[in-house]
């Protein structure tokens, strides 16, 4: 009697045992090879470089080959489909910012994804702020001097690079605009890289994009940072004051870096690869290369990462509603 009892039990407890193991076995098979890590957006541009940063270092966390695949257009639209699409079994990962997760599907009818639905948070490695530059022929120093050239030169019409149509840099241009009384246009680029092309031979007077796209053409005195958004000035630019200083508030929260995997991914893969980036972080090569790049670094395991995704989602919704944007 006693053994029947406790024979239920102990065949749910073999029946665990075997498919944990099993679970196990499946997976390990699938990172025996080549991890793909997705990036929506050119090579040579910020995003992609954060991610060989970070991918040249996890091979040796993994234990497996880690490669870059840009899949690049429509503001990571296209990287996103092909996550959605890719086999949930630790192969293949997605390395993004806020543009393609939080944004773009507020601002696009059918962008063939839902992030709730079709993607998993792994990791969130970092956070950054927007800016404002100017391009090298523009005489501008500062915002002030930028407004008084534009209504000096072009009748206060202007024209700003922006990394992709619909974006936080969209709006903001939009915002800047209203504040100063200039009519500013948004021409959005396919990525930061081409629109950086363009602000370096002068094609464009400026453009908005994120500090990570302007840092290194900053300091080599190629553009000038004027202005950027966030709570404080940034410690790689500290004589470049904040919108806020400049009276235009409401742009704190900053924008943030993260990996997702296809939904259905098992947490035991998700959590092994969120634990290679936290060691990752802590190389002082790869911490100093980031920072540098202007990025505030700091490890977020799955669920505080999926806490500030959807936190950050609100903010933006609202603030895209109210502008009266429609999805196009």
């Amino acid at each position: 009697m006693l053994h029947s009892e406790r024979g239920p039990g102990v065949r749910t407890l073999l029946k665990t045992l075997v498919c944990g193991a099993l679970l196990a076995a499946g997976l390990a098979q699938a990172q025996t090879g080549t991890i793909r890590l997705l990036v929506g957006f050119p090579p040579g541009g910020g995003t992609d470089v954060i991610a060989r940063t970070l991918a040249d270092k996890l091979k040796d966390q993994l234990g497996v080959t880690v490669i870059v695949e840009n899949r690049a257009g429509a503001g990571g639209q296209i990287a996103a489909q092909a996550l959605k699409a890719a086999p949930a079994d630790g192969s293949t990962f997605f390395l993004t910012h806020d543009h393609t997760i939080s944004i773009l599907p507020q601002v696009v009818k059918s962008p063939g994804f839902d992030p709730a639905r079709d993607f998993a948070p792994v990791v969130g490695f970092a956070s950054f702020v927007n800016a404002l530059a100017v391009s090298g022929g523009t005489p501008a120093s500062s915002v002030n001097d930028y407004v008084a050239w534009v209504k000096a030169r072009g009748g206060g019409k202007g024209t700003v690079g922006v990394p992709a149509p619909a974006s936080v840099p969209e709006f903001l241009v939009k915002l800047i605009g209203q504040k100063y009384g200039l009519d500013l246009q948004a021409a959005p680029y396919k990525g930061s890289a081409p629109m950086m092309a363009d602000m370096l031979g002068n094609q464009i007077a400026a453009g908005v994009g994120s500090i990570p796209d302007f840092i290194e053409n900053h300091k080599a005195g190629k553009i000038r940072v004027v202005a950027v958004l966030g709570h404080a000035r940034q410690a790689t630019l500290p004589n470049v004051p904040t919108f806020a200083e400049l009276g235009l508030a409401g742009f704190e929260d900053v924008p943030y870096y993260g990996v997702f995997a296809p939904a259905g991914t098992p947490r035991v893969v998700i959590e092994r690869f969120s634990d290679a980036v936290a060691k990752v972080l802590l190389l002082p090569d790869v911490q100093s290369r980031l920072t540098a790049m202007g990025l505030t670094v700091g490890h977020m395991g799955p669920q505080a990462f999926g806490r500030q995704e959807r936190a950050y989602t609100q903010v933006w919704t609202r603030i895209i509603k109210a502008s009266g944007f429609q999805p196009q």
